[in-house]
């Protein structure tokens, strides 16, 4: 399991288990955000079966698949909606943590600077350079 902290309101990471939920609860971790979509995982990792887990656990969950390279205006709106709304922290996983990650960048655009969200990113060991230009807008 990893913890690729972005900031004190996101971690993000790859895959986890539902037996790994019970250890987010214990750290401290309020919400769990989904981002695999269930096409991509075997059915002990579907979303039913993490969500049934994260409510066992006492989080809140939510499931919001992105779909590789498919990063929809709904989608950034539904991550940013989430992350306001929602108690944190937050964690999110997908297959490598990548489009979590990239997930919540496109959803800071106007909120922070392209090169604070490439900074927060390159923390948790996610290079978002390539991005710069259009996190400026």
């Amino acid at each position: 399991m990893d913890f690729n902290k972005i900031n004190d309101t996101l971690t993000v990471s790859s895959q986890i288990t539902p037996d790994e939920v019970t250890r987010l609860a214990e750290k401290g971790y309020k919400t769990l955000i989904n981002n695999r979509p269930d096409m991509e995982v075997e059915p002990g990792l579907s979303s039913d079966v993490m969500e049934e887990a994260a409510k066992a656990a006492g989080l809140s969950y939510l499931y919001l698949p992105v779909m590789p390279g498919q990063f929809t205006p709904d989608l950034i709106a539904d991550m940013a909606q989430a992350l306001a709304e929602l108690d944190g922290p937050v964690y999110a996983y997908c297959r490598s943590g990548t489009r979590s990650c990239t997930t919540w960048a496109l959803a800071q655009i106007g909120i922070l600077s392209a090169d604070e969200i490439v900074e927060q990113a390159a923390g948790a060991g996610y290079d978002l350079s390539a991005m710069v230009d259009f996190l400026r807008g």
